[in-house]
């Protein structure tokens, strides 16, 4: 593991630190929805100024709006770009996970139309996986689309998705549907890509109690769209999804946060029983040290990920490490701080919380986080399976066609 930058690596930081001094925003816009859902008109500013000196997509190749350069000079402008305040990012889902997908799968006509868009902040995409009866099993999906008999070729959906981030200011979206029930469950999906403003989408939010609303239902109630809409072959729309979900392990990534020194620094300013400060609680010392040493691990972690990416190769499934355990560490070191607070632990206003209430933030977001991207429990089979080499969980509906599936899903 080399911890260094490449001599090429170092002068390319050099130009990102110094495009950023003169061009990133000097204060973040004040955002009173966790999710990013306001503060628009900055996010986009921002995103068009990045596309426009080829920093918004850099591992792109340079016909669609990036630089064709490698994964690391990616990583070396995320890691400059989070120094500065930067406006909330909604163009995530779309440019990580849905755009990779249309530009892999798509007609030419189809991605030379929204790929440009896309990239420069203009139109804003979400990915429509999850159902109410499906969980984390993306290949129980029960959303349909039918054939339309009038020689068209087009297609009805009908159904329902739901935890669909962004929905509600989205423009387009990537759908996968179940075409054909007469087929195992993973052989009988197609993916489409499709227009959010059509009169038959409905998006309802869904009220957190973060006070936010960055999740959302979704309802199709015969949507039309066209063959030309449809995303790799009929009924092969589970390796497509498998294509979005290798980009949404890294495009989900780690928490942020408040982490284990910004919980170090106000403990040692909260006052205990004893007269003394939280800090010198003994059994609160024996945290600090779990969560460091699982921190430091995090790190050495990434760094081998930025490791293989500068030396050419593809990370591996080891990624899904990242999230699993950066989840759970911010729901306990949250959950830790607000007990540590006491009585004061339940004022959640930014101007007197410490931190600007950004434990609070953490607290309500992190049960959220441990779901998105894939849950713990589908992680940890992802590194059971494929890191460690343990024998996969039996499936029992694996050869069943969907229609005979009981419908409790």
């Amino acid at each position: 593991m080399d911890f260094n930058d490449t001599p090429e690596e170092a002068a390319y930081r050099a130009q990102v630190r110094e495009w950023l001094a003169a061009n990133a925003p000097k204060k973040r816009e004040a955002s009173s929805d966790p999710e990013g859902g306001d503060g628009m008109a900055a996010s986009k500013a921002w995103q068009a100024k990045k596309a426009a000196a080829g920093y918004a997509c850099i591992t792109w190749p340079k016909e669609w709006g990036g630089q064709g350069g490698t994964p690391v000079q990616q990583v070396i402008f995320n890691q400059e770009e989070a120094k500065h305040p930067i406006p909330g990012n909604p163009f995530q889902i779309g440019l990580g996970m849905c755009l990779p997908t249309v530009m892999t799968f798509a007609d030419e006509e189809t991605k030379k139309r929204f790929v440009g868009p896309a990239i420069r902040g203009e139109e804003i995409w979400s990915q429509l996986f999850s159902e109410p009866s499906g969980g984390s099993d993306v290949a129980a999906s029960r959303t349909k689309a039918e054939r339309v008999d009038d020689g068209s070729g087009d297609w009805i959906i009908n159904g329902q998705k739901v935890w669909t981030t962004g929905a509600q200011f989205s423009d387009y979206g990537i759908v996968i549907v179940r075409t054909n029930p007469d087929v195992p469950k993973h052989k009988g999906l197609t993916m489409f890509w499709l227009d959010l403003k059509d009169p038959g989408v409905e998006v309802k939010p869904i009220h957190q109690m973060s006070g936010g609303s960055g999740f959302n239902e979704v309802f199709f109630t015969n949507v039309r769209v066209k063959d030309s809409q449809r995303l790799g072959a009929e009924g092969e729309g589970w390796k497509v999804s498998l294509v979005t979900l290798m980009n949404e392990r890294l495009a989900v990534g780690g928490a942020s946060g408040a982490g284990w020194s910004q919980f170090m620094d106000v403990a040692r300013k909260t006052p205990s029983h004893d007269g003394a400060t939280a800090l010198t609680d003994q059994a609160l010392r024996e945290k600090l040290a779990d969560w460091y040493v699982q921190a430091e691990g995090l790190k050495h972690t990434r760094n081998r990920t930025m490791t293989a990416l500068s030396r050419g190769q593809t990370p591996g499934p080891e990624s899904s490490i990242g999230k699993i355990i950066s989840a759970v560490q911010m729901q306990d070191l949250a959950n830790a701080a607000i007990e540590m607070l006491d009585q004061y632990g339940i004022i959640n206003d930014p101007d007197l919380a410490p931190l600007h209430g950004a434990f609070h933030s953490s607290v309500m977001f992190a049960p959220g986080l441990r779901i998105a991207g894939g849950t713990d429990e589908i992680l940890k089979n992802i590194i059971a399976e494929r890191v460690l080499g343990l024998p996969g969980d039996i499936r029992v509906d694996k050869d069943v066609p969907f229609k005979d599936m009981p419908t409790g899903r």
